[in-house]
């Protein structure tokens, strides 16, 4: 059976080695989408970008939410959801920025 107590513990036990991990990650996935769309590249490479950036921002959110889940409100959590919150709302702009600048197919 998928046990969620034992993931939570398990985001919890290695806070450190996950959020090492997710902010790079983030980071760069979300330059890349951001490089993408500047570069006017087809909108199926943002997407795709995008869909992966947009992968370890909600992996972030679960990680910080375990810590909600047994009220650790603290600093560092506030500042990973923010972290992960707006590398969401930047690839979603880049999606937007890719779909509204793109070159419309010849008819």
């Amino acid at each position: 059976m998928f046990d969620l107590n034992t993931i939570a513990e398990f985001s919890r036990n290695n806070c450190i080695e996950i959020c090492s991990f997710l902010v790079p990650a983030n980071l760069l996935s979300t330059s890349l989408t951001i490089g993408l769309s500047a570069l006017r590249r087809p909108s199926v490479q943002v997407w795709q970008s995008a869909a992966f950036a947009s992968f370890w921002a909600l992996v972030m959110v679960f990680h910080v939410y375990t810590w909600f889940m047994v009220g650790v409100v603290m600093l560092p959590t506030f500042v990973l959801m923010w972290l992960a919150v707006t590398c969401w709302i930047c690839n979603l702009g880049a999606i937007l920025f890719s779909r509204s600048h793109s070159p419309l197919p010849d008819s």
